[in-house]
């Protein structure tokens, strides 16, 4: 046991005093929280930037529909032909031109308005622009059919079901998919550091095993303690850096959206909105009831058992994967070796994330996301992707975290018991390149 504690040690000191290492670890945060201010930033120029369209309407049904919204600016050309009207937005840089031909039917008008635009115009202005002609020529259908404004506004009304569970309280639409999506972070987290420091793994052994120093190291210890040694230290090693990298992202991140002033915009703007996004802002206000539901929800999630089951998870997961890496790194002599043996180890956790994301935002607790659940290549991902539910009640069930837990185990101890044949005979193994054949034989030694 004293062996094998200096091996861990040896390794994470290893892993930790590496300047890769410690630059991966002050650079990484200073590079996530440097890409989200710049998404923040030209989100807010992209933003500020106003679209001009130019509106030529010949007909009597169109002339104040198009008013000036948050996609873009309008402005109205009467009195001119067409070929004049397209030259001066050409010549003014504007965005594009409506055309809305002259009739005395408003659906017949509307099949024939056109849109000109140097390219192809973006969805969100084209939605908005044909949400304008439909409403209007859907409210001139209705006041033919003497409908009033009021019955009008009734029947573009959207419709929402009120969601009550059988306690009484109030249900919220996508709660479900937004607790998945925050369990499918913390999967797509576990699958990132298993490959990551995974590889390390591997690469450690390859580099001990061409310098040789792999000799003399099994002189002293057996190659079971000196693989189980590498796989925990650099796990060790991996939990270091990830409390490291959230603690100064969060941090950082605060920070620098304090410093750009998102949240003081975010308030001003209000003064400087037009009266339809004042209506919109006096809508929100009102449903704030709405938003503290869905804090509320959030505040529900049980986040200390999502965290410890994330480090459970982890681990399990990366000590499985580690000895399947190792063994890897124990039969080849170079990285570039390893190709043919990464597909089959990378395949399940890829799988995982996006089988559990189509099984678990349909249904939880359907078979698929059962199934890959307790299935121990593929748990760790798919199982953290349902813990937002809770466990016991709605969640997920007793039996089945445990089953997880206890599944996992066993299959750790199976891949190392085979990892370690193959580590035992691969490390000492020089100048041929491995087979699954080969490999195959070297299980079978005893």
């Amino acid at each position: 046991m004293s062996k094998l504690v200096l091996i861990i040690k040896r390794e994470y000191l290893a892993k930790v005093r590496n300047k890769s290492f410690i630059v991966l670890t002050i650079l990484s945060p200073i590079i996530i929280v440097a890409m989200i201010a710049l998404v923040v930033y030209l989100t807010k120029v992209n933003s500020e930037e106003k679209r001009v369209v130019a509106v030529l309407d010949e007909s009597p049904f169109f002339s104040h529909q198009f008013e000036t919204g948050v996609e873009a600016s309008f402005i109205n050309f009467t009195d001119i032909p067409l070929s004049e009207a397209l030259d001066s937005v050409n010549s003014a840089g504007y965005y594009g031109l409506i055309h809305v031909p002259s009739g005395d039917k408003i659906d017949v008008v509307a099949n024939d308005i056109q849109f000109y635009t140097k390219e192809s115009p973006s969805l969100d202005i084209l939605n908005s622009i044909e949400g304008k002609i439909q409403h209007k020529v859907r409210e001139d259908k209705l006041q033919s059919l003497n409908i009033s404004s009021e019955v009008m506004n009734q029947l573009e009304a959207n419709y929402e079901m009120n969601i009550v569970n059988f306690s009484g309280e109030k249900n919220l639409k996508g709660v479900n998919e937004f607790k998945a999506f925050i369990g499918g972070g913390f999967g797509y987290l576990i699958m990132m550091f298993i490959i990551i420091y995974g590889a390390f793994v591997m690469r450690s052994v390859i580099e001990e095993k061409t310098s040789r120093i792999i000799e003399v190291i099994i002189s002293s210890v057996r190659p079971f303690q000196l693989m189980l040694g590498k796989i925990i230290g650099t796990s060790l090693a991996g939990i270091t850096q990830f409390v490291i990298w959230i603690l100064s992202a969060g941090i950082l991140t605060y920070v620098t959206l304090l410093v750009m002033g998102v949240e003081v915009d975010a308030f001003q703007s209000k003064a400087t909105i037009s009266p339809e996004a004042m209506q919109t802002i006096n809508e929100a206000s009102a449903s704030q009831d709405t938003l503290q539901l869905y804090v509320n929800e959030l505040m529900k999630i049980p986040w200390g058992t999502l965290l410890f089951s994330f480090l459970l998870y982890f681990s399990l997961g990366y000590l499985i994967y580690s000895s399947i890496y190792a063994a890897i790194g124990a039969a080849v002599d170079n990285e570039t070796d390893t190709q043919q043996f990464m597909f089959p180890v990378i395949t399940p956790l890829m799988l995982a994330i996006y089988v559990g994301f189509f099984s678990v935002f349909e249904n939880p607790n359907g078979p698929i996301a059962v199934g890959f659940s307790l299935f121990p290549l593929t748990s760790p991902i798919v199982m953290m992707m349902r813990l937002p539910n809770g466990i016991g009640g709605t969640g997920v069930p007793w039996w089945q975290f445990i089953a997880s837990i206890v599944f996992l185990i066993l299959t750790f101890l199976c891949i190392v018991w085979l990892a370690s044949k193959i580590y035992r005979v691969g490390i000492l193994m020089y100048g041929k390149k491995p087979s699954y054949k080969e490999i195959y034989k070297w299980l079978k030694y005893k």
